[in-house]
């Protein structure tokens, strides 16, 4: 049986436990993950937990039920949401019905209509989650997916193999438009090997494509289609700068995905580009984006011109696949792996029935191509220095255990200063960002989308390397240094705490004095009457 998770926001702490109390949750289907006594603290309790439910009052400080409704309707549109009211406010409430409100519930709070409610909405919910795991609706689906002849051609844009004096024909002959200015590629990658118990993992990875074009698609004009096991979007965008909201709400996607149908997924987003016949270097960008998993993890979304701390790094040619996957393993691989992958090219660069002439060129071909490597990545080694001439009069006497020593000491250096610069470039994201708090602090509506606005990077990248890096989330890391300001203006001041109230941004001076009151067990004039009698 599916369980859902219901969230209840209440100001009256007493009628949020009798709620949970009265009704027998786990019969019904429910689990109830937490309470939170005003709006603003439900948002920060929706963000982290994502429930399927939220049944909340309409009068509270800080942000109304209303309000809320509206939020969460704005950012969690699959997000069931219950109102109860009292009868003063019924008329009220029930001018919203914009808002999607799945039931209406007046105050007193009825244990045996509050059990027919929950037990109708759990039939609503198993239904539509029916809907989206139904294995024939799957499988009719695949059958009815994006016509052939649109798939190959997309297929063969995003792979470079489209010309100029061919685009026009082939747009106009398959019936497909192109609007806007800006375009880019996002590569949506499933888990074959982590999928619920008893499902398909062809049909998991249908079922997540469906969900892409049902929410991805619409609002970014994306042309959806499967490619080399993937799910692959190619989306218009307004300006550049939408590619952070792309990311964010790609991001959102991964664990929506998750939520419902147990699908873990990574999503690649490439960079953008001013021509559809550049789609297949954002294409390229975004399938490296999506190997970048192993080291920032499954279940999100990773925007490749984020990650990449310093030029973005274009896809080096060379006529051996195994070059290109020793560079794939300098970036992420491990000295092993490494070691395995100097190897395994070694091997095909001496073949005893290579010519001498092709073996020199082939190692021209190392050299120019790891001239390119460091020159992109922006990195330099001692083995690695000089001119080209010079390095390949040295390479060229050298015997097969020789140069793979020379190549793998060259590797791992290259690693290391790129893993080097991926943590400097997060700290020095981090401290970009509280120097930014330092100056602004005192502005009552600095949030999170203005930081990643100011800093150029996604909110769930900039969320998590944040919260990687210093332990707490930006939102607590604002409020605790705004509360230290705080403190300090109380005990070094006589101003009045609505004043100190607005230095630290806000001007709700009951809010602040809420806000301050949890972080340190008393209200700020209580603070300031401890601290003086301390003093004494």
């Amino acid at each position: 049986m599916n369980t859902y998770s219901l969230l209840l926001v209440d100001d009256e702490e007493e009628v949020t436990q009798v709620i949970e109390r009265k009704i027998d949750w786990d019969k019904l289907g429910f689990c109830v993950i937490g309470h939170a006594n005003n709006g603003l603290k439900a948002l920060e309790m929706i963000e982290e937990f994502q429930p399927d439910v939220v049944m909340t009052d309409i009068r509270m400080p800080y942000m109304d039920g209303m309000q809320l409704c509206g939020e969460i309707k704005s950012r969690y549109p699959t997000t069931k949401i219950l109102l109860f009211t009292g009868f003063d406010e019924f008329e009220y409430a029930k001018e919203a019905v914009h808002l999607e409100i799945e039931e209406y519930i007046l105050k007193p709070l009825n244990a045996i209509e509050l059990t027919e409610v929950f037990a109708k909405l759990k039939q609503k919910l198993d239904q539509e989650i029916d809907e989206k795991r139904n294995v024939e609706t799957l499988q009719k689906y695949y059958m009815d997916s994006l016509p052939l002849l649109q798939a190959n051609f997309y297929s063969t844009l995003i792979e470079g193999r489209i010309y100029e004096e061919q685009l026009e024909q082939y747009l106009k002959d398959y019936q497909i438009q192109f609007e806007a200015p800006v375009f880019g590629c996002i590569v949506i990658h499933t888990s074959t090997n982590r999928v619920p118990e008893g499902m398909n993992p062809q049909l998991l990875a249908i079922s997540v494509e469906r969900q892409a074009k049902e929410q991805l698609a619409p609002k970014w004009k994306a042309k959806c289609f499967a490619y080399l096991g993937n799910t692959v979007l190619i989306v218009q965008l307004r300006q550049e700068s939408e590619i952070s909201e792309l990311t964010d709400e790609c991001d959102r996607f991964c664990k929506y995905v998750h939520r419902i149908l147990g699908a873990v997924t990574t999503i690649g987003v490439g960079a953008v580009c001013n021509e559809l016949l550049e789609l297949s270097k954002s294409y390229q960008g975004a399938k490296e984006a999506v190997s970048y998993r192993v080291l920032y993890g499954s279940s999100r979304a990773i925007n490749i011109k984020e990650i990449v701390p310093k030029k973005q790094v274009d896809q080096e040619v060379s006529s051996e696949g195994e070059l290109l996957e020793l560079f794939k393993m300098i970036r992420l691989g491990s000295e092993a792996q490494i070691e395995e992958s100097v190897e395994n090219y070694l091997k095909h660069l001496f073949v005893p029935s290579e010519t001498l002439q092709k073996h020199h060129v082939a190692l021209m071909e190392l050299i120019s191509t790891l001239y390119r490597f460091s020159e992109n990545n922006e990195i330099s080694s001692k083995e690695f220095s000089g001119e080209m001439g010079e390095i390949y009069q040295i390479l060229i006497n050298l015997e097969p255990e020789g140069l793979k020593k020379w190549l793998l000491k060259v590797s791992l250096s290259f690693r290391e200063q790129i893993t080097d610069a991926r943590s400097s470039s997060t700290k020095s994201l981090i401290t970009k960002a509280k120097t930014y708090v330092e100056s602004h602090y005192r502005e009552e509506g600095l949030s999170l989308d203005d930081i990643c606005e100011e800093l150029g990077v996604s909110n769930s990248y900039f969320s998590s390397m944040f919260k990687k890096e210093t332990g707490n989330s930006f939102v607590g890391y604002l409020t605790e240094y705004r509360m230290e300001k705080a403190c300090k203006r109380l005990i070094e001041t006589n101003e009045k705490s609505y004043m100190i109230a607005k230095s630290v941004g806000y001007t709700d001076a009951n809010y602040f004095s809420y806000v301050f009151k949890r972080q340190y067990g008393v209200s700020p004039s209580k603070y300031r009457t401890e601290y003086a009698k301390g003093e004494k």
